[in-house]
């Protein structure tokens, strides 16, 4: 089965929320090297101005991830994960994530274009609080390759 280029316009609807806390932001940076105290320290991070820990910029794509999964495990999809390739991932914040936000994705299937016997899909993941606050915006395009 081939990727399904019906898909174009569909929405998947937010599905459990994200609770984002403390020790996953603290985690998440220093998996990944983040070295700000506001990261790890509430007192530096309220002596920025913030509420609470502030996530690292990337820590959107643990949100953005589990909205795409969505898409992947969708049987109309066609997508076989094995052959799927991370083209590129973009983000536009609203505002910072801080620890407290619980968190929803909504997730949009912009394009498919075909790639020879594969295809570029392109999403966007719209984040939001619970009460609707725009937090962030996710592009995400993947490279399904072709089968043998």
């Amino acid at each position: 089965m081939g990727i399904n280029p019906d898909l174009v316009g569909h929405i998947y609807p937010a599905g459990a929320s994200y609770q984002v806390g403390r020790e996953k932001i603290r985690e998440f940076a220093t998996a990944t090297k983040a070295s700000s105290p506001a990261h790890f320290d509430v007192q530096a991070a309220q002596a920025l101005g913030y509420a609470d820990l502030v996530a690292p910029p990337t820590f959107v794509i643990i949100i953005a991830q589990r909205a795409d999964a969505q898409l992947i495990a969708d049987p109309a999809s066609g997508i076989d994960f094995s052959r799927v390739v991370h083209a590129d991932q973009r983000f536009t914040h609203h505002r910072p994530i801080v620890a407290g936000d619980e968190l929803l994705a909504e997730l949009y299937v912009d394009q498919i274009r075909e790639m020879g016997a594969g295809a570029m899909i392109t999403t966007r993941a719209e984040i939001t609080t619970v009460s609707g606050e725009k937090v962030a915006t996710t592009t995400s395009s993947l490279l399904v390759r072709a089968g043998d």
